[in-house]
């Protein structure tokens, strides 16, 4: 029987069991919240990003879910700094050149600060004389740290990113830092 495990990973926090690469100052892993043998993240979040990730002990379903060949659908919500204008939203939605080449078209929608959200810490740095606003973001790629260059190509940088749904999953009123079995 296949294991999938759906983690609400906090800010901070690596996408990985260990860390190997900080002799002398240990950052958080997932061993830190889940001791479950045998089960692998199935793709990657970013230290600085939030959110849902899918860990399963299944390497097909992992593959699927991970390799961007899949175009398996993720969403997120994304605070970034001002207000995009109807152009800025469109560059998203139809995709924006960035180094590595053109990205795939997107969805993109201006929504409301998310329910239930919860605070982040550190928080979000906050500036009195520039807005922020939240854009749903569904892309079917997975170039690193993609959300954060288009948001930045079209002139508003991320200021925080939480990954809400992978495929049919989705974060629904899981804690920060919390996992269950679906």
């Amino acid at each position: 029987m296949t294991r999938v495990i759906l983690f609400n990973k906090p800010f901070g926090v690596l996408s990985q069991f260990t860390d190997k690469g900080s002799a002398g100052s240990p950052r958080p892993t997932l061993s830190n919240f889940i001791n479950v043998p045998g089960v692998y993240a199935a793709g990657r979040l970013d230290r600085d990003s939030e959110g849902l990730m899918v860990l399963t002990d299944n390497g097909k379903l992992q593959a699927r879910i991970s390799d961007p060949k899949n175009k398996m659908a993720k969403t997120y919500w994304v605070q970034v700094e001002g207000t995009p204008d109807g152009k800025a939203l469109r560059d998203l939605a139809n995709g924006v050149r960035l180094k590595d080449g053109m990205t795939a078209p997107a969805r993109v929608a201006q929504i409301g600060e998310p329910e239930n959200l919860w605070d982040r810490d550190p928080p979000v740095r906050f500036r009195k004389s520039v807005p922020d606003t939240w854009l749903e973001i569904t892309i079917s790629e997975g170039r690193n740290r993609q959300v954060r260059r288009m948001t930045a190509h079209v002139g508003h940088p991320t200021l925080r990113l939480i990954r809400a749904r992978i495929g049919d999953w989705s974060l629904g009123d899981l804690d920060v830092g919390q996992w269950y079995e679906p």
